[in-house]
């Protein structure tokens, strides 16, 4: 299928944030609070709040936005009520969906979410019934520039990735979990323009959609990613 990437997925959705950027920043509040849930406040301690504390300096958050968002989380308050749930469903042409939430109310995201995947020909799955055909991964993309892919290539795999892609975009970088942000900062030290690094959903079974099945599939992961409470979204499909 031709002109469908996740280089293309990641410019479209950094277009989106950047026309909403209020929308941004209230999503990567709630990422960070369930960071600071999950695993406290120091962010060298807890590597699921350095990504999110991360993603929201690219995102150019102010600084004080990100501490005040760390403080409210440590200190109970509004982000004591926020929850995090993951939604399963199916798209058309059996297309798969991870819907990660953070949420103050369950009954409100769940309502939402099933509405979403009815308009578009969907339907919500139950639990369990999607998720063994993802498996967690990091995953690094770097930017094509003036240096050599092959030689960042050779330094992902001399510091220890499970798998490197050159594409004509640049350098896709798949690594274990906990390798991720030791070989993001391996490759930093070379000069690498990192576009993006977090961990993912992958597909175990990816879908190739045809020209025609393409704009469907991507109507339904554009309404569910603006939703507000929508904190990472995962499909089989090859966006």
């Amino acid at each position: 299928m031709s002109g469908h990437s996740k280089w293309a997925q990641i410019k479209h959705a950094k277009a989106s944030l950047d026309k909403k950027r209020g929308l941004a920043f209230s999503k990567l509040v709630r990422q960070i609070t369930v960071a600071v849930r999950e695993g406290g406040t120091d962010p060298e301690a807890n590597f699921k709040l350095r990504l999110a504390v991360e993603k929201a300096r690219e995102a150019e958050m102010p600084k004080d936005n990100i501490e005040r968002a760390i403080g409210k989380a440590a200190g109970g308050g509004e982000g004591g009520q926020i929850e995090q749930i993951t939604y399963e469903g199916y798209g058309p042409f059996g297309t798969a969906f991870l819907v990660e939430v953070a949420t103050d109310n369950k009954n409100r995201s769940s309502s939402t979410i099933r509405h979403i995947f009815e308009t578009h020909g969907g339907t919500l799955a139950q639990p369990g019934s999607v998720t063994w055909n993802f498996e967690s991964r990091g995953q690094i993309l770097i930017e094509r520039g003036a240096e050599d892919l092959s030689d960042l290539e050779l330094a992902a795999i001399d510091a220890g990735a499970e798998d490197v892609k050159i594409s004509e975009e640049g350098l896709e970088v798949y690594t274990a979990p906990v390798d991720l942000q030791k070989i993001r900062q391996e490759l930093e030290k070379i000069g690498a323009k990192i576009s993006s690094c977090e961990i993912i959903m992958s597909p175990r079974t990816p879908i190739q959609l045809s020209d025609e099945q393409y704009p469907m599939i991507q109507r339904l992961y554009d309404e569910l990613s603006e939703q507000e409470e929508v904190v990472a979204l995962f499909t089989s499909a090859n966006l």
